[in-house]
């Protein structure tokens, strides 16, 4: 998430500045969308209509958030061009590390707001998705030793970490087939990619076990093409692809309006009956869904028609999106108490 250069060696040390207005878009959606989790995290808060609605709204409307943030890792670093160790050693400290600090210190508030006095509402008003919050140092510590394993409630954003930190350990693997890949192999496992963003709604209403995967067996036949990694590499292919700003609205408008109508309706259906699961819940959210594919590839092709003259704005946003990478750490401590305040 921090401004990169694009290691083509035709455009050697240049600067993208539409890259860095995407990043900027794309961590305010992030912010919007966890400001959106007071409306959609409790049946209390769904229940009320104008809540559920506009939770609806921008929880689907912003979906692309994530997505775009990988697409733009595979675009400035597929092929890599390093050694594997030389790329671990340069990527992963830098996420690492600011993961396990916040991690812990997320863990740390549900105690430490009680602690001082703070009940176990106010709690849930800093966390949502937890309604329930505990106040012993002993739950906390049992929390912040699974870290290495996976994240809670209070660390939600943290998710994300896992999977970048997964995507970098993977990328210099991939890179050697992209590097020596046609447009069409590409083309392809995009394809075989895309058939695989049907499988969330073929588990949930077809069968809860496809293309070969049962109590035994978790890898299906096209698990070896389906999640993030299919962002990466579309971020990598859409890269030198440059169409007109006609061309791109002539579909990209209807391919958004389309998807953000699944999302929204879908979301909106769920919501909607007397009892269901977490995952059914998250169902229309999910970022590996085709619905949230056709609302992502708009935005990103659309960024790439921004062209920011000023010396000014494109200095203010290289420094803008220089913290983005700590506005994302730590902005979930403070999106709860802004919907708190701009209730009051």
């Amino acid at each position: 998430m921090k401004p990169l250069v694009m290691n083509l060696s035709n455009q050697k040390n240049q600067h993208i500045v539409w890259l860095d207005v995407l990043r900027l878009v794309a961590i305010l959606m992030v912010i919007a969308i966890h400001c959106t989790d007071p409306f959609n995290a409790s049946p209390e808060s769904r229940a009320n209509p104008e809540f559920n609605f506009w939770g609806s709204v921008y929880g689907s409307m912003l979906r692309a958030s994530v997505p775009l943030f990988v697409m733009m890792t595979g675009f400035l670093l597929l092929p890599v061009r390093q050694e594997a160790s030389a790329f671990y050693k340069k990527r992963i400290p830098r996420v690492l590390f600011p993961f396990l600090i916040w991690s812990v210190l997320f863990d740390l508030a549900p105690w430490f707001i009680q602690w001082i006095g703070g009940s176990p509402e106010l709690v849930t008003d800093f966390f949502p998705w937890e309604p329930n919050p505990s106040a012993s140092f002993v739950e906390a510590l049992k929390t912040i030793a699974l870290i290495p394993v996976t994240f809670t409630v209070y660390a939600t954003p943290m998710w994300y970490i896992y999977v970048l930190i997964g995507l970098y350990l993977y990328m210099p693997v991939f890179s050697a087939w992209v590097e020596k890949a046609s447009d069409k192999a590409k083309r392809m496992f995009l394809a075989f990619w895309f058939i695989s963003l049907f499988i969330p709604y073929l588990t949930e209403f077809v069968s809860h076990y496809q293309f070969g995967t049962c109590s035994w067996n978790s890898f299906g036949l096209f698990y070896y093409f389906a999640g993030f990694n299919g962002y990466l590499l579309l971020g990598h292919y859409l890269r030198n692809k440059d169409w007109s700003l006609g061309r791109i609205l002539s579909f990209g408008v209807p391919m958004f309006l389309v998807g953000f109508a699944v999302t929204f309706f879908g979301f909106r259906h769920v919501t909607s009956l007397p009892e269901y699961s977490d995952e059914l819940l998250e169902l229309f959210f999910t970022y590996n869904s085709l619905n949230v594919v056709m609302m992502t590839i708009p935005f990103f092709l659309l960024a790439k028609k921004v062209n920011v003259r000023s010396e000014l704005v494109r200095k203010l946003l290289a420094n803008l999106t220089i913290c983005g990478f700590g506005v994302y750490m730590v902005h979930f401590f403070f999106t709860g108490p802004g919907v708190l305040l701009v209730r009051a």
